[in-house]
């Protein structure tokens, strides 16, 4: 199975809609590297980076998931090189 690595860039403009980002980044759980989030207060928005090693598919699922939730926008970067990961 090839896998690529990507950051999927969030933007959080309603609050209502976090604790169903959370349970859908659960259940990509297993291809997530990391994590970052940042409050920006002064906007009343918060700023996340998603480090994922994935198939492509899997990636554009979970961007797109998240990007379907009201209040969220989202943006996936690709690596451009492909990596071997053996199936699980």
């Amino acid at each position: 199975m090839e896998t690529k690595v990507a950051i999927i860039g969030i933007i959080v403009e309603n609050p209502d809609s976090v604790e169903k980002m959370n349970r859908i980044l659960h259940d990509y759980g297993k291809y997530i590297i990391g994590r970052m989030g940042l409050p920006y207060r002064e906007k009343n928005i918060s700023i996340i980076s998603i480090a994922i090693d994935a198939p492509q598919d899997v990636i554009s699922a979970l961007s797109g998931k998240l990007g379907n939730l009201p209040g969220l926008s989202t943006k996936a970067v690709y690596s451009k090189v492909n990596f071997k990961k053996e199936d699980e």
